[in-house]
């Protein structure tokens, strides 16, 4: 297996990152995943020496601190169609006016350290956002990711929908917003920000970053403008752009796309060491707060 000297750790190729995206994301299971993994660096160890750079590290999370100066941020709950939905609220530390609010929808990990921080980036950047807990219901978030990514998949389109819209409601009617309310969600939750779109005439402005597109019979229904953020490795999210977009251009809906080129999905992802892209995600994140902040303000 190839080595990178100057940082003596295993080479990540394209292989193995669409191999775990294949974990992550479609069938493949655990042995699966690392019997294939096995197979393809040579040995087991090498294995267990390329998941850790695969995976996401919960360490490298907090670029905003949670006790960070400019901010204020607290533990909420709010009703829910089946339960209280719980999620991390945060604003800029004494906000004389109200706020532009933000709905971070998360991965298919959840509401874990990572999107908990992208949540106080938004506050930094001015706005009042909740990152939301999907699994509120189902217990709450678990710290093991591959559980997570288990309660994910048994939750049912229409009910994540629905909590999704209650905490769309939620930050409308708090009285730290302007009542003006976008959403930003990555992998799942762009998924889940595309379908918001859809089904949600309360959203102003929604940011999917590499998220499943909806059904094109559906994009009419879309009020919201839109941003959508693609990384140009991404074969398999990327396939539903062409009859998105043009069922975008159909119904009249404003929209911007943007693909990365060279980048994979989850480059946003700065836990992640082998797809992140620091050059991709600032970019992607410069054009995202300008665009909530024309559209929320």
């Amino acid at each position: 297996m190839a080595v990178n000297e100057t940082e003596t750790r295993p080479a990540i190729t394209q292989d193995m990152i669409k191999l775990y995206d294949d974990y992550t994301h479609l069938t493949l299971d655990r042995r699966g995943f690392m019997d294939k993994l096995t197979k393809l660096v040579g040995s087991s160890a090498a294995a267990a020496a390329v998941v850790p750079l695969l995976s996401a590290n919960k360490a490298h999370a907090a670029v905003i601190a949670p006790d960070d100066a400019r901010i204020s941020a607290e533990r909420v709950t709010f009703p829910g169609p089946k339960g209280d939905i719980s999620g991390l609220l945060a604003k800029p530390k004494d906000a004389s006016v109200t706020l532009p609010a933000v709905l971070v929808i998360h991965e298919n990990r959840g509401l874990n350290p990572h999107i908990e921080d992208v949540t106080r980036r938004f506050a930094v950047a001015g706005f009042l956002a909740l990152g939301v807990d999907l699994l509120s219901t189902a217990g709450g978030t678990p710290a093991d990711e591959d559980k997570a990514r288990e309660m994910i998949g048994q939750l049912t389109p229409a009910d994540a929908l629905a909590e999704a819209k209650a905490a769309v409601a939620y930050l409308k009617s708090n009285p730290a917003s302007n009542g003006k309310v976008g959403a930003v969600g990555f992998c799942w939750g762009g998924g889940m920000v595309n379908q918001l779109a859809v089904n949600d005439p309360d959203l102003v402005a929604g940011v999917a970053y590499y998220g499943m597109q909806p059904k094109s019979a559906d994009v009419p229904k879309i009020k919201a403008k839109l941003l959508l953020h693609y990384a140009g490795l991404d074969d398999r999210i990327n396939a539903g752009i062409p009859d998105y977009e043009a069922a975008l251009k159909a119904a009249g809906v404003d929209y911007k796309v943007y693909v990365y080129d060279g980048v994979n999905h989850a480059f946003n992802n700065d836990t992640s060491a082998a797809r992140y892209d620091e050059k991709a995600a600032n970019l992607a994140w410069g054009r995202t707060v300008d665009f909530l902040k024309a559209n929320l303000g």
